[in-house]
């Protein structure tokens, strides 16, 4: 039967033996753990650092628990070190010894200082000391260690996360700054230059926010437990404002080289803007000709004015050339994507201007191609010696070779030629008989019929072979 004192049933032997060295291995666990609590990056930047905010009220509340732990430690080495003690006055303890024992590993034998333990009593007022058990003096130690690591594993965590990265930031913003001077984008003159000013005060206040307060930076897993000795890595650095000050100043760099591009091509962009502008002139200039031939060669047409030389432009040019000489190239961008756009469009202007001067003289040359091709047409068929076709292509041909030339009346001219070739062929074709058998057996009149002759008829008045 199991023996009982005071408190309870009393250990055996062998319960104590393996209570014992249960707990010692317990010691040598703890205070492996404190010493790398001791060590922990996070607590060796906390200490002695100018904190503020939710970083400095939380780590007012979780430092004093360093010593307290090393308290609670020592208390509980003490504890362990008497039960030792009088574990080995002899081999089988006595009853005394084991109900010594018992109380020592199972029950509130353990006497602590209410400051090592940082324990209330249950009434709410400070006591000078207090009776504990040694499961219960491990569950306070664990429970600070819990608060410390998790404010030291967070600002760990954040300073590891973000300074660094920080500085990097900078240091890239400087070499944006100095490819904002060389194109000349300065604070005032230009956004992105203002914008480069603005960030360079928002991370350095960004950075100080970080090294004062980190937790501020930290973001808790959501159910996470915060009391547990892992709790302080159950979250995640909060890279917001890093991240939007890192994307902005992406896009600042991007518009600084697009502006540093601007500046090695801008020489080749404008010679090709004065080069649209010159072909233009040029082509107005045809026009001008063109025109002045049109009304002198043309009779009864409407010939349209032919628009002056861009001048605008021509200033527009000479003020994107200033800028370029001065380099503000930030200013000269947006007006050489204008001129670029409005050249092409004066050139493309030009062009239909001459387009339309010149209808007259293109309708022309039209009608004197197809009067030479109906009369080629007549040549082949035989029929270019006709009186009537001659005397239609005489008449077209004066009223197209002649100046002021009546267009309209030239035009039906031509017409007449085409209609009085068409019905001359029409006519050939009915008089002409069918085909018979010859002599040999082929086609025609013996092969002195009228396909003959028309074989051997001269073409404009030579003789095949010819």
């Amino acid at each position: 039967m199991a023996l009982t004192g005071p408190g309870g049933s009393v250990m055996t032997r062998e319960e104590v033996d393996r209570a014992l060295a249960r707990l010692s291995a317990e010691r040598e666990a703890v205070e492996a753990s404190l010493l790398a609590l001791q060590d922990h990056p996070g607590c060796r930047l906390l200490d002695g650092a100018a904190l503020s905010g939710r970083t400095l009220e939380r780590w007012s509340q979780a430092e004093p628990g360093l010593g307290r732990l090393w308290a609670m430690f020592d208390t509980y080495t003490e504890a362990l070190a008497a039960a030792r003690a009088v574990r080995s006055r002899r081999s089988r303890p006595n009853q005394a010894e084991l109900v010594e024992l018992t109380d020592l590993l199972r029950g509130t034998g353990v006497t602590v200082s209410a400051g090592r333990s940082g324990g209330l009593s249950l009434t709410g007022g400070a006591r000078l000391s207090e009776q504990v058990s040694l499961n219960e003096l491990v569950e306070r130690m664990n429970a600070w260690y819990g608060r410390i690591i998790e404010v030291a594993s967070a600002a760990d965590a954040v300073w590891s996360a973000l300074p660094a990265r920080i500085d990097l930031l900078l240091t890239e913003l400087g070499r944006v700054r100095a490819l904002a001077r060389s194109v000349g984008v300065h604070p005032g003159e230009h956004p992105a230059g203002d914008a480069l000013e603005e960030m360079g005060r928002e991370l350095a206040s960004l950075r100080a926010e970080v090294v004062a307060d980190p937790l501020a930076f930290w973001t808790p897993r959501p159910g996470g437990d915060q009391g547990s000795p892992a709790g302080g890595r159950a979250g995640s650095v909060d890279t917001g404002r890093y991240d939007r000050s890192a994307r902005a100043l992406d896009d600042l760099r991007l518009e600084l080289q697009d502006l540093l591009r601007l500046r090695d091509d801008a020489d080749e962009r404008l010679e090709g803007v004065g080069d649209l502008l010159a072909r233009a002139d040029a082509t107005l200039a045809e026009s001008r000709r063109a025109r002045g031939e049109v009304l002198a060669k043309i009779a009864a047409t409407e010939v349209p004015a032919v628009p002056g030389p861009a001048s605008a432009l021509r200033e527009r040019l000479s003020q994107a050339d200033q800028l370029r000489r001065h380099g503000q190239w930030h200013r000269l961008g947006p007006l050489l994507d204008t001129l670029e756009g409005a050249a092409q469009r004066e050139l493309l202007r030009a062009r239909e201007s001459l387009t339309a001067v010149t209808a007259p003289l293109a309708l022309r040359a039209e009608l004197r191609g197809r009067l030479d091709a109906y009369r080629a047409m007549a040549a082949r068929l035989g029929v270019s010696e006709d009186p009537e076709l001659i005397e239609h292509y005489d008449q077209a041909r004066r009223m197209l070779w002649s100046a002021p030339c009546d267009l309209r009346a030239a035009e039906h001219a031509v017409q007449r030629y085409q209609q009085a070739l068409r019905q001359g062929r029409a006519a050939d074709r009915t008089a002409e008989p069918g085909p018979a058998p010859g002599p040999g057996g082929g086609t025609g009149h013996g092969g002195h019929g009228h396909g003959h002759d028309r074989q051997n008829r001269p073409v404009d008045g030579r003789p095949y072979g010819v």
